[in-house]
């Protein structure tokens, strides 16, 4: 039975659709001993005649194992064109790709990624799973954003530069630029010290600036409501700030940092050596390009 191929099945059902040998080679496009030898493989390869010949003008009858080898021919034939079909999909761009985000980019990047995917690719099928973590699982997803670089099997391609603002109730602090030496000991509610919270508060330890944190929760929402609530100031990534809006809160005012605290990175994320799909590749594609605008507003 390994000697079976598709093409065989396929003449054996153009021969049954049609009844005789001559008429199934011009439906397929063969010569009438072309369709012959294919026959007598199959007949061979399944140890018996799949058709009766009567001869003359009268049709081929299919044989008892002709109508076995039929039936179970014709669902083969139907998964190889379904597979086929897979494939031509899967090249054009549908499938399915997981991505791994975290909750600033979930609001800023990932909304117009989606929206773009989905208007080249109406039928793809995007998963995304949000995790603030140290170490996030890269071989586990397609695509991960994460804010720091990691070590080990993994590609990386940057995105862009976040740079922190301060957040502050309005009147805390006069407008414009704030020395980063008058947050020394001032209350400040904070993330949680993972992903690039810790680094940018060891970049201000190492300029003296040791705020006092007085709340700390993973939520950019909970963090301003708690600074509107008078707990403290509070620094934030640009994205975070522009994804909250911000701007418009009258309660709130918004200054840059003097000196600037290092910015944090964004990057996006691969198990290393790995083959994307071609949706897969087209979101690396999109995400630069999305990033690069967010990048010239500022």
């Amino acid at each position: 039975m390994s000697d079976v191929e598709l093409r065989h099945l396929a003449t054996m059902a153009a021969v049954a659709d049609e009844g005789s040998f001559g008429r199934a080679a011009v439906r397929l496009g063969y010569t009438q001993s072309t369709v012959s030898q294919q026959i007598a493989a199959l007949e061979r390869a399944v140890g018996g005649a799949v058709f009766d010949r009567p001869g003359g003008p009268k049709r081929v009858r299919i044989t008892p194992l002709g109508a076995v080898v039929l039936t179970h021919g014709r669902e083969l034939l139907a998964k190889s064109q379904a597979m086929a079909a897979a494939v031509d999909r899967f090249k054009a761009g549908d499938g399915r790709v997981d991505i791994g985000t975290f909750q600033s980019v979930s609001n800023v990047i990932l909304p117009l990624l989606v929206r773009g995917l989905r208007d080249e690719h109406p039928d793809c099928d995007i998963r995304l799973f949000e995790e603030e973590t140290d170490r996030p699982q890269v071989h586990e997803l397609d695509l991960t954003f994460f804010d720091g670089r990691v070590d080990g099997d993994v590609e990386h391609r940057k995105l862009l530069d976040d740079p922190y603002l301060l957040v502050a109730r309005r009147g805390a602090f006069p407008g414009g630029p704030v020395r980063l030496a008058r947050l020394d000991g001032a209350p400040m509610v904070a993330h949680p010290p993972i992903c690039d919270q810790a680094r940018m508060e060891q970049a201000l330890a190492r300029r003296g600036v040791r705020p006092h944190i007085v709340c700390r929760t993973a939520g950019n929402e909970t963090v301003l409501s708690m600074v509107r609530a008078g707990m403290g100031s509070a620094i934030l990534p640009r994205l975070a700030v522009h994804s909250a809006d911000v701007g418009s809160d009258a309660s709130l005012s918004v200054h840059e940092l003097e000196p600037a605290p290092p910015p944090r990175e964004i990057f996006l994320l691969w198990q290393a050596h790995r083959t994307h799909s071609p949706l897969a590749a087209r979101a690396i594609e999109m995400a630069v390009e999305i990033a690069g605008r967010i990048a010239e507003r500022g």
